[in-house]
């Protein structure tokens, strides 16, 4: 009699099958599946496979809704970078050093520098100027000379923000400056009666922040570029500031000194005071940085050493969510990847830290800055590598190294 013949092999089966049992397999199941064969191996790779399991990992790229924000890398590589996010597993280097400056009293003015990452530059301020760096091909070292520097202040710059190839910089002589990057368009007006502290741009409006405690909103349209529209307010000095991604209103956050909640909301067309948030900061609990992640969802640190995680949409008295700085240090920037991850950087030793929303403590601590302490003024990664600015020198973490 005929023999019967042998079944086909499970990865004979048309690819859309094959897709489908793989979308219930976890990591370390594709892992696997891509030792059997060459076939499997392409398949257990495919970006759809890997996209359910990025989005529950720290720094992959996904927002909390499942926006790819880095689309073109594949996801299968973010996923095991991330790990090495979630352990702490990464190459520390010093890429740019430069020197303090002394005032006649002999006591030390450190430079407080602030930076952006826009694809393969880097742009840093040092003192009055900015400088644009071009990143080495592996990401982590820069090249020795700026391609670019943007310069316009008579002190040094406090912040800046760098959207849709334009620069916007407020500076310690109360002027903001606007560069074209790609250009020599720029324009200079001057805004506050002291430093300008914190600016940020978006639909054609600028928001400043000054330690003349007001807060003003500027016109960037044809015609009317450096008119104010609004002066608002705020009875103390405002430390940070940014726009709504709606576009519609604005949050300020200021020093604390008063009675009155230092992260406010306000509308961005009228100028008029929207909403208080919290109502348990004590005196001197200033905010130094904010960020949206989404129109409702806000991130904010500060001296009182928390980082709070505030949902308009809930709760306008009280955040949702917050974390406290272990070695109770005050907390001069913060940023997070939209989805689970926030990094911190503290007022002593250098310290940056992430942290895991789903987790209560602290994931990892990283020392940056050695012998001297020092701040960590500004912070900004990508998904595979991480830069903190201090007083003296420019560090980067290298996730990618094993």
């Amino acid at each position: 009699s005929r023999a019967a013949s042998p079944p086909s092999p499970l990865w004979a089966l048309p690819e859309e099958l094959l897709l489908l049992i793989c979308s219930y397999l976890d990591a370390q199941a594709l892992g696997r599946l891509a030792q059997v064969c060459r076939r499997l191996r392409f398949l257990s790779s495919r970006d759809l496979l890997w996209r359910r399991i990025a989005r529950g990992c720290l720094n992959s790229g996904f927002t909390q809704l499942g926006t790819d924000l880095v689309a073109g890398i594949p996801v299968k590589e973010r996923v095991k970078v991330s790990q090495n996010w979630r352990h702490g597993r990464c190459r520390r280097e010093t890429v740019l050093k430069w020197k303090c400056k002394q005032v006649a009293s002999f006591s030390s003015s450190f430079l407080m520098p602030w930076m952006e990452l826009d694809g393969e530059y880097l742009y840093l301020s040092q003192a009055e100027n900015i400088q644009a760096y071009h990143l080495c091909a592996e990401g982590t070292g820069l090249w020795r000379h700026p391609q670019a520097i943007f310069s316009g202040h008579q002190e040094d710059v406090c912040r800046f923000v760098l959207v849709n190839s334009h620069i916007v910089s407020g500076g310690g002589d109360g002027s903001i400056v606007l560069h074209k990057i790609h250009g020599s368009y720029s324009v200079k007006f001057s805004a506050h009666e002291q430093e300008v502290n914190c600016v940020d741009f978006q639909g054609g409006l600028i928001v400043s922040g000054s330690r003349d405690r007001t807060a003003k909103v500027w016109s960037l349209s044809v015609g009317r570029v450096g008119q104010c529209l609004h002066t608002v307010q705020t009875e103390d000095r405002v430390w940070s500031i940014a726009i709504s991604p709606l576009l519609s209103s604005f949050v300020t956050g200021t020093a604390c000194c008063g009675h009155t909640s230092p992260l406010r909301i306000w509308d961005l067309e009228s100028g008029q005071l929207l909403t208080c948030l919290g109502t348990d900061f004590h005196r001197g609990a200033g905010v130094l940085d904010v960020f949206y992640e989404t129109p409702s969802l806000l991130l904010s640190c500060g001296y009182d050493t928390y980082i709070r995680y505030w949902d308009i949409r809930t709760s306008t008295r009280k955040c949702v969510q917050e974390w406290e700085e272990p070695h109770d240090s005050a907390l001069y920037c913060i940023r997070s990847d939209k989805n689970h991850m926030i990094a911190s950087g503290s007022s002593y030793y250098g310290v940056v830290r992430l942290w895991d929303k789903r987790q209560t403590r602290c994931l990892q601590s990283f020392h940056l800055s050695s012998p001297t302490s020092s701040p960590v003024y500004c912070l900004r990664f990508s998904t595979t590598h991480l830069y903190a600015a201090l007083a003296s020198a420019l560090h980067v973490l290298d996730f990618t190294a094993s």
